[in-house]
């Protein structure tokens, strides 16, 4: 594969962008005790981001279709890095927040102009493997990214961990800078050929889906520092160690769901993988204090919610066999309002009742995913009926 080195220099840079998505997940407590303001307040920077890379990054995308890819990738990254040395001042939590927008906006349009870059720095049947290895940068921030920072941000504190991250993606943009070929788009791609495939009913309902899969995920991992130290009296330093075997099973989950989508199909694999997602969340509740079943359970929900995101992704480009780019940057969207979802439901639970009670309304936002595949599935098999008649 050509320019194989600066496919992994991009990713690092998303690596580094999903990091600073994810790392509230365990800094959430620190923060709250820092900035004075209650868990779920805190919970509320896990939303804005995921909202602002949802639809502000898609629309100056289409609004810069015209500009060349490296310069807009090169802008968005100093943008990105330049809010990071905004954590370093001691700003009021309302102005946090403005600087999560950015965060969100910036690393939403670095990590979608990524992928489109590093599939013109590659020969045409390698375009999947690269994007693979972009995406692959995202997965391993949770890998790797969210329990060694929780680690470094109990010793050092989460500010420094924002300017050590700002610091460490200065090396992918310059290595971007000098090395990576002015690009043009061959095709634009409008906002409005993005937002025309939700005209058909299947794919919103598969969109749909999407939202709630993932927001029932991110409804307890948003907050599953407080959740765990809430059914244990695990250290901070042991839920690093907890994060990092989460994120060991994200990436499993991805790697299995993608060998059952070839194998079995992504219909099969998608009702397996929200099963095993409901189950979990409902042995949640029967695990109670016990530290090694919580753990299990966990593993398991892990591994059973990131291993639905391959078969949805292949579910969508069957449905829209013309124009997959498409359909997989609107699911990109979607994966975002799905975090902002589930951290927004969390934060009105744990504000109201107990962070126990997270799993139940995961459990229901879940639920709901299941109802509508079940929809999506018999119309389907109906429409594959009526075709054989």
């Amino acid at each position: 594969m050509r320019n194989k080195l600066l496919i992994y220099v991009m990713a690092l840079a998303v690596f580094l962008i999903g990091t600073i998505e994810y790392i509230i997940t365990g800094v959430i407590e620190m923060m709250a005790v820092d900035l004075n303001v209650t868990t779920s307040e805190v919970g509320l920077m896990v939303t804005v981001f995921a909202l602002s890379a949802a639809i502000v990054a898609p629309v100056l995308i289409a609004l810069t279709i015209h500009m060349d890819r490296k310069k807009l990738l090169v802008t968005a990254l100093s943008v990105f890095i330049a809010s990071n040395g905004l954590m370093l001042l001691n700003l009021s939590y309302e102005l946090l927040l403005a600087v999560r927008i950015i965060q969100g906006a910036s690393g939403g349009i670095a990590t979608v102009v990524a992928m489109a870059v590093a599939t013109r720095l590659v020969e045409p049947e390698r375009r999947g493997n690269a994007i693979g290895i972009i995406l692959m940068g995202l997965s391993s921030s949770l890998v790797l990214g969210v329990p060694a920072g929780t680690f470094f941000s109990e010793r050092f504190g989460w500010r420094v961990l924002f300017i050590v991250i700002g610091i460490l993606s200065l090396l992918p943009l310059m290595i971007i800078s000098r090395k990576i070929p002015a690009i043009q788009e061959d095709k634009t791609v409008s906002l409005r050929m993005q937002l025309a495939v939700l005209k058909d009913s299947r794919i919103v309902t598969a969109l749909a889906i999407t939202l709630f899969y993932v927001g029932g995920y991110s409804t307890l991992f948003t907050y599953i520092t407080p959740y765990l130290q809430a059914a244990s009296s695990m250290s901070i330093t042991e839920i690093s160690g907890v994060l990092f075997l989460a994120g060991i099973c994200s990436f499993m989950g991805s790697k299995v769901g993608g060998q059952l989508a070839d194998t079995k199909g992504s219909q099969f694999t998608i009702w397996a993988g929200l099963l095993l997602q409901g189950a979990s969340l409902l042995l949640f509740t029967l695990a109670g204090v016990h530290i090694l079943v919580l753990i299990l359970v966990l593993m398991i929900f892990m591994l059973a919610t990131w291993s639905i995101s391959p078969a949805q992704q292949l579910l969508l480009v069957t449905l829209v066999p013309r124009n997959p780019d498409i359909a997989l940057s609107v699911n990109t969207s979607f994966i975002q309002f799905g975090f902002a979802l589930g951290s927004l439901l969390g934060g009105l639970v744990i504000s109201r009742t107990s962070v126990l009670n997270l799993n139940w309304v995961g459990l229901a936002a879940v639920g709901a995913a299941l109802v509508l595949a079940a929809f999506l599935f018999s119309r389907k098999s109906k429409a594959v009926a009526s075709s054989l008649r």
